[in-house]
């Protein structure tokens, strides 16, 4: 008989993020927009409201888990930038299965593994909103500058401003082969370097600085989805 798993519960994990600095997660310049940003945030087509991807945010988690715990390998790779050969650094998952990264966010190779979290978009719920200048963001204008002529270069970036809101929701999926132990600590641990670090672009230069609140664990067992319970 081959060995076969169950799902054994599923963990709602909620709360909110609340930015702590100017936030900026790319989106695509839809029109044109003579005078207005250089880069746009991504919104909700439907109501304009900027929001956090799920892919952003579990991608964010996964790469400081995985340096934190030195999953990573580094690989040199030659490339051709503006006309010269040089070398680059690539960071990647290293395929061992017993790597807590992989057994949280899920593995490829030899290894195979779906992703034991799940991370959904993060939407903007704020009640109120600052006064800025654009429809819930703002803009920050930064110059950068030519090293060799010295030459100014202004830019424009479209930020969610300091003291945004967004709802947070994740589900955490054990199986009947899981240590759940091991995956909340890694998630923990995660979330916890994550507070420590930002999301999103420009980082290094203050941006995408996040707290997280108001955090809630739900197991939800068996009975919770039996067809046949009350």
């Amino acid at each position: 008989m081959e060995n076969s798993i169950r799902l054994v519960k599923k963990i709602s994990i909620t709360g909110i993020i609340l930015t702590k600095t100017g936030l900026h997660i790319g989106g695509s310049n839809n029109a044109m927009n003579i005078g207005g940003p250089d880069k746009f945030v991504v919104r909700n087509p439907k109501d304009s409201k900027p929001y956090i991807p799920g892919s952003s945010l579990k991608g964010k988690l996964r790469s400081l888990l995985e340096c934190f715990l030195g999953e990573m390998s580094i690989e040199n790779s030659k490339k051709r930038i503006k006309g010269q050969d040089v070398i680059v650094q690539l960071y990647k998952a290293t395929n061992n299965p017993d790597h807590k990264a992989g057994k949280l966010f899920g593995r490829v190779g030899d290894y195979q593994q779906p992703s034991r979290l799940l991370v959904r978009d993060s939407y903007l719920i704020s009640d109120e909103m600052p006064n800025t200048d654009l429809l819930y963001t703002e803009t920050k204008t930064e110059v950068a500058i030519d090293r060799i002529t010295a030459e100014a270069k202004p830019r424009t970036f479209e930020r969610v401003p300091a003291g945004s809101i967004f709802n947070l929701e994740m589900i955490l999926n054990i199986y009947s082969n899981d240590n759940e132990n091991e995956l909340l600590k890694s998630f923990n641990t995660a979330l916890k370097l994550l507070q420590d670090d930002y999301i999103g672009g420009h980082g290094s230069r203050g941006y995408g600085q996040i707290e997280i609140q108001d955090l809630k664990f739900e197991s939800r067992n068996k009975s919770y989805y039996d067809a046949n319970s009350q």
